[in-house]
């Protein structure tokens, strides 16, 4: 279906805003992704648009909230939904503290919303930059014996189906639901509104000290973990040291930690150079654990910081770098295990047992050691990673990408890392960057898991909310209709992955012959095309899509004349090309040698969902060199940012305004409408 034409049968006071060549990754920039459309509504009925729209034009929906996930669970070259503007607390029950909150919110304007109603979280992660949503979809959790993962607290959830309807669910109306949306990953709906029991704002005081491994591991089934309220471990596993952080509740006047010089811009940077030149050093790696120990952290006789803080400020701690994150589960009576053999691996000890050498291998510390208790939740979510009849603890394997260079140990580690936390019974974090596991083991760690399938299938048939990463973890091998895969990824220029995905595997944009033309001989097209077709329709349509003055049918004629005047203009231009780009009667000197992007498939349906981003044959005959194919690529691209600015100047000639900086210009807009359509009502 076209959308334009599915537009126009739509209440034009409802705005569609969505807008063209958004360019989204992950916070690490591990992987990045081209969507087709970016879409940011407002409210439930903007929101019942995208849904209904999608499904008639047959694609879809990603969502995504701040990125935090680095792995490539929101990647999608097809629709792209962000709901940064569902962030308003709704209703505040003061006699029982119930909160009820918009799904879009993030957890540090949470934070803010519910001092004002003197307020808090009960616990919280590392950081507080997820939506709420996002934090209950993927089982993010804290670090406390005396509470589970973040979900624990949701009391009730409203999700948009892909039907457009909104269901409510919770333990006591459609619990089925309830118990699949309290872990979704995105796949059964879009969850709208969430219930959630707050707490009583607190402080918390917080004492960090510095202990050789032997005394954690000493302490471990006495009171390390429950002696205070709050507890998290660095373990440093070349010093065989770890660093202990334990708060407790306090009604103690508020005092901040001892500043620290390393803990500023200096030394902020100078491990951030320290690791990128470990990338080439490896061995250096246990210096900068020493560095980091006895620098940053400032111990003085086993005692470091402390502090008397705000207890959703002071629960938080800096992630620093772009990073790649490995986190398991396991009973937590197996941590001392886990920990000894790990040790003995990294250090080329001998007791291991893990079958992988670790010979010539140097990785990032700490390891990051946590704990949670769920055992009294009820009722669990399928998809729950928690040990059900105890304790559970998370040894999170972090590896830093500095300045976005992916470190050389990651596969051997993360391969002996995993394989030791099977044997231990354990499981992945959702939304970190496992690569081992199996579909088949999936179903092993989590005996619910078909039930979870079962709803998500019931209440999604199509699969508009199924994604690679869905299927290649989780589900059976079937293709659904509007599901998506990844058709191709390739090494991103600004560090990561670049993914590339099809909707039925098929591309969503129509592809004419005289496109086909162009894509293959991209580089002379491009060259001399007077109006490229692609950078004027994004610059006509992104400050139209995006302003609020007029309505999808006074958009729809004009962009209907507008693509004829375009296209005409564009098979003439591509005609005059195809005579430019005709190979000369005098041979050349060189062999005919070209440069090709990795293809995607054998058929022109299986290109990717982003029209800018087709692979295109580029002719390089006379690079035989790296060098020589780098200064093409060079002048090629410089070619393209003077079209594009030469494009620009005769925009603001012709309409008399400019919208290079993506803002909206109503007598811009006014303007190029009444240039293409001769809409004279839009004078009004």
């Amino acid at each position: 279906m076209d959308l334009l034409d599915e537009l126009s049968t739509f209440d034009p006071q409802i705005p569609f805003r969505a807008t063209l060549h958004h360019h989204h990754h992950t916070w690490a920039r591990t992987f990045h992704s081209y969507p087709e459309l970016y879409i940011e509504p407002h409210n439930i009925s903007e929101l019942q648009k995208v849904v209904t729209l999608a499904r008639r034009c047959r694609r879809r929906i990603a969502l995504t909230g701040c990125g935090h996930s680095p792995s490539d669970l929101t990647c999608t070259s097809s629709w792209l939904v962000k709901l940064d503007h569902f962030g308003e607390i709704l209703d505040v029950n003061k006699q029982t503290n119930v909160v009820v909150l918009q799904a879009g919110i993030r957890l540090h304007d949470l934070r803010l919303k519910l001092r004002q109603h003197g307020l808090a979280m009960p616990n919280l992660g590392s950081i507080d930059h997820q939506s709420i949503a996002g934090a209950i979809g993927t089982a993010t959790h804290g670090s406390s014996t005396r509470h589970g993962i973040l979900s624990q607290s949701v009391l009730a959830l409203k999700i948009m189906l892909a039907n457009g309807r909104v269901v409510s669910c919770a333990k006591e109306q459609n619990p089925e639901l309830f118990r699949a949306a309290l872990v979704s990953l995105g796949a059964l709906g879009i969850i709208t509104e969430v219930t959630f029991q707050a707490v009583a704002a607190f402080d918390i005081e917080w004492a960090q000290s510095l202990h050789p491994l032997a005394d954690i591991l000493g302490d471990w089934e006495k009171d390390l973990w429950t002696a205070k309220e709050f507890t998290r471990v660095w373990w440093m596993p070349y010093m065989k040291r770890c660093i202990k952080w334990q708060a407790d509740k306090t009604t103690k006047q508020r005092r901040a930690p001892a500043s620290n010089f390393w803990d500023g811009k200096i030394g902020f940077h100078t491990y951030h150079t320290l690791l990128y030149v470990a990338q080439w050093i490896p061995k250096i790696l246990p210096l900068l654990e020493k560095f980091v120990m006895n620098v940053q952290y400032g111990f003085r006789n086993r005692q470091g910081p402390s502090a008397v803080e705000e207890g959703q400020t002071g629960l938080l701690m800096n992630c620093l770098y772009s990073q790649f994150v490995n986190e398991w589960a396991i009973p937590l009576h197996k941590g001392p295990e886990a920990m000894i053999r790990l040790s003995a691996w990294l250090n080329g000890e001998e007791g291991s047992g893990i079958p992988f050498s670790s010979k010539d291998l140097y990785v990032h510390a700490p390891i990051e050691v946590r704990v949670t208790d769920t055992t009294t939740t009820t009722p669990r979510p399928y998809l729950d990673s928690t040990v059900s009849d105890g304790a559970t603890l998370y040894l999170n394997a972090t590896l830093y990408r500095p300045y976005h260079c992916d470190p050389p140990c990651r596969e051997r580690y993360y391969e002996a890392f995993e394989w030791l936390m099977k044997e231990m019974g354990g499981r992945p974090h959702w939304a970190k960057n496992f690569s081992t596991v199996r579909r088949d083991e999936f179903y092993e760690m989590y005996p619910e898991m078909g039930e979870w399938v079962r709803i998500r299938n019931e209440v999604d048939p199509e699969g508009m909310f199924v994604g690679d990463w869905h299927r290649r973890l989780i589900l059976p091998d079937e293709t659904l209709p509007l599901e998506e895969r990844m058709i191709m990824s390739r090494s991103a220029r600004e560090g990561g992955i670049s993914w590339f995905g099809a909707v039925g595997q098929k591309k969503l944009s129509p592809q004419g012959s005289e496109d086909s033309f162009d894509m293959v001989h991209g580089v002379e097209a491009e060259k001399s095309i007077v109006m490229d077709r692609a950078l004027l329709s994004s610059s006509l349509r992104k400050p139209i899509f995006r302003s609020l003055r007029f309505s999808d049918q006074q958009i729809a004629p004009v962009f209907q004349k507008f693509d004829s005047f375009s296209q005409k203009l564009h098979v003439g231009m591509s005609r005059h090309n195809r005579r430019r780009t005709r190979g000369g009667r005098k041979a050349s000197k060189f062999s005919a040698n070209s440069f090709e992007l990795p293809s995607i498939a054998e058929s022109p349906d299986s290109m990717p969902l982003c029209p800018q981003l087709r692979p295109r044959r580029i002719d390089l005959s006379a690079a035989r060199l790296w060098h020589n194919r780098f200064l093409a690529w060079q002048t090629r691209e410089r070619t393209l940012k003077e079209e594009r600015q030469r494009l620009r100047q005769e925009q603001k000639r012709i309409f008399g305004g400019d919208s290079q900086d993506g803002e909206d210009d109503d007598g811009l807009c006014s303007k190029m409408m009444e240039y293409f359509g001769g809409l004279d009502y839009l004078k009004d």
